[in-house]
């Protein structure tokens, strides 16, 4: 591309390899477009059921077989799982640090997800969350909130860990059953609601500290 005075650097075409730039302030284009470095890249998906979070798989498609070619590059991972039956908000993104720092356990960063229930919640849902429930299996969770849905039988919850199967796990503690869920925000970073199932976007620079914020539970 050098050779073919395909790259320039302030508007002069370049054809040597080891000229010296500043990325933050020189402005490098291909072919007349506008190349900028990024450090890291940061994804959302909105995952459909039937994909599984893994970088690879034998059996079944990938988040990462979703990203489209723009936003591909060396070292992306899922930044946290889903389960295949479950749709929702993944980060998908190369930035390992800021993975650590979402999935540290002591760092607790809230997830809240849409939840559809085979019966009607009751009344003392909202203080059995509150207290944190003790599942079936022994364990104990943390406390979490419960909000009321549209209907009797929906609702959302917002936990700060990530046990296997947790959301399940806990409406089943109750004597209730989880027949749909959807992961809508991470930290105070909301799933967009214009984004399809299956799609991604890149999320910007100055939104990815919200992974890292509080959620607005109401």
């Amino acid at each position: 591309m050098l050779k073919r005075g395909l790259v320039s650097v302030n508007g002069v075409v370049i054809r040597c390899a080891d000229i010296k730039i500043h990325p933050e302030i020189d402005l490098i284009t291909l072919n007349g477009e506008e190349i900028s470095y990024k450090k890291h890249i940061y994804i959302m998906l909105n995952k459909p059921q039937g994909v599984v979070c893994s970088t690879r798989d034998g059996l079944s498609p990938t988040v990462l077989s979703l990203v489209p070619e723009h936003l591909q590059r060396k070292g992306l991972f899922p930044a946290g799982r889903l389960d295949k039956d479950t749709e929702g908000f993944v980060l998908i993104t190369d930035d390992g640090e800021l993975a650590h720092k979402m999935l540290a356990p002591k760092s607790h960063v809230p997830k809240k997800y849409y939840v559809e229930l085979q019966d009607n919640y009751n009344d003392n849902y909202s203080s059995r969350f509150s207290e944190g429930i003790r599942l079936i299996t022994g364990e104990q969770c943390l406390p979490a909130e419960f909000f009321k849905g549209e209907t009797l039988s929906s609702c959302y919850v917002v936990l700060h860990e990530g046990m296997f199967h947790q959301v399940k796990k806990m409406f089943e503690a109750l004597g209730n059953k989880v027949v749909f869920l959807k992961r809508i925000q991470i930290g105070g970073l909301e799933l967009d609601k214009n984004l399809a199932l299956g799609e991604c976007l890149e999320i910007m620079h100055k939104n990815v500290e919200k992974l890292l914020q509080i959620c607005d539970a109401d």
